[in-house]
């Protein structure tokens, strides 16, 4: 809002042109989203305590569990609040890639939301049924992979070779040309090209997955695309919905995830630096760092009040639009392939609970009786009930997500 209010000044209004750097937008975005999180989240902290909107906890036996009983929940709109807030004040609102991240958010918002509200205020655990989430996350999920698949804007551009580019058409191409007169030649290209980490010539065409039913089925491609983004978005946002089991663990894991995506957002939206690093090119996608420095600065906001003790729980309001969120901004700078080594916080999580369920099953199936894999599921209870205090067990997994992030940061250039 305030970059088209000053566009639309010109230069009528002095230091207005410092609105033209998206390093500026992003540093003011994170600014004043840990403004509105650690100021706005106190009072809706203290409105969810009036309005007596407390956690219900089941006693699973472990310690200091019973002691969150009442601890307000929901306060995954603090979070929403103070993403969407500065990302209205300081992104390009008519930018494709800003559009699909704000309907990400209010989108799988509002099914967290309702969500929580069946649970707190109609008293029913259960929550939302669960095909109704998944509905929701399809939904999403089709929106996204369509709009990235059909939409003009969303291109992406690679270097080539000056013999194949007098070969193509020139409304295809575009020129860079160095300070000492060399001139690249890019293609401009709508496809589903992604990234494969640690591969030279690293990328990946989901019409390859269609080869082997001949030329004829890569008309389809849209279709496999969609039903991946589907996948992604479903699972992540699972992920990040069971990994918010203690204090700070999902917080703490989702900002230093949002912050290795910052930075494969900016570079892969830089000319200049996507040119240095041999990567994919997407112009546009350099916006996202703005939404993205919105997001962490609340995240980071929020774990103030999340740290243990917690003083108030994101609730799916808050975990489902995370993990939509992430696996969103994976899939628009083309590194959704990086998701398994990014999120193998929330993977191993997710795993644990498919693991621990499926081989309970089968044990009472074979034998009678249903066995466990681990002492509980999903894994943070694992060592919950061997006895390790909480504030541990999320220092540990932030070091492994500082960990698997580093790694995902180096495969711009380990390949």
């Amino acid at each position: 809002m305030l970059y088209h209010l000053f566009q639309w000044f010109g230069d009528g209004v002095p230091g207005s042109g410092v609105f033209n750097y998206i390093s500026f937008r992003a540093a003011m975005a994170v600014f004043v989203s840990l403004l509105i999180s650690l100021w706005w989240g106190k009072g809706i902290i203290n409105l969810l305590r009036r309005m007596q909107v407390g956690e219900t906890v089941r006693d699973l036996g472990l310690e200091g569990q019973m002691k969150k009983q009442g601890t307000p929940t929901m306060g995954g709109l603090i979070i929403l609040s103070a993403t969407l807030i500065p990302t209205l004040l300081f992104a390009k609102l008519d930018n494709i890639y800003i559009i699909l991240l704000l309907i990400t958010t209010v989108w799988l918002g509002f099914i967290g939301f309702v969500d929580d509200y069946i649970k707190v205020f109609k008293k029913d655990k259960r929550g939302l049924a669960g095909k109704f989430k998944v509905v929701g996350q399809v939904g999403l999920g089709i929106i996204i992979g369509a709009t990235v698949y059909f939409h003009p804007d969303i291109r992406t551009r690679v270097e080539v070779p000056e013999v194949l580019a007098q070969q193509l058409d020139p409304k295809d191409l575009n020129t860079i040309t160095e300070e000492d007169g060399t001139v690249h030649w890019m293609l401009n290209r709508k496809s589903p090209n992604t990234t494969i980490p640690f591969v030279k010539d690293n990328e990946f065409n989901y019409s390859s997955l269609l080869k082997p039913f001949g030329n004829e089925a890569r008309k389809y491609t849209w279709v496999v695309y969609i039903l991946a983004v589907i996948f992604i978005i479903t699972a992540v946002s699972n992920g990040a919905n069971i990994t918010d089991g203690i204090d700070g663990l999902a917080t703490g894991t989702s900002a230093i995830i949002v912050m290795a995506l910052g930075i494969l957002a900016y570079v892969s939206g830089n000319i200049i630096f996507s040119q240095y690093l041999d990567i994919m090119y997407i112009p546009g996608s350099g916006e996202l760092a703005v939404f993205i420095g919105a997001l962490l600065g609340a995240c980071i906001g929020f774990l103030w009040y999340n740290a243990h003790p917690a003083e108030v729980f994101m609730g799916d309001t808050g975990s489902l639009a995370l993990g939509g969120i992430i696996a969103t901004l994976a899939i628009l700078v083309r590194k959704e392939l990086l998701i398994p080594i990014l999120c193998g916080v929330f993977l191993v999580e997710n795993l644990s609970v498919v693991m621990q369920v499926s081989y309970f099953k089968w044990t009472k199936k074979k034998y009678g009786e249903g066995r466990r894999i681990f002492l509980m599921s999903p894994l943070h209870h694992h060592f919950q009930k061997k006895g390790i205090h909480e504030s541990k067990i999320v220092s540990r997994f932030w070091i492994i997500g500082v960990m698997l992030a580093v790694l995902s940061i180096v495969t711009l250039k380990l390949r």
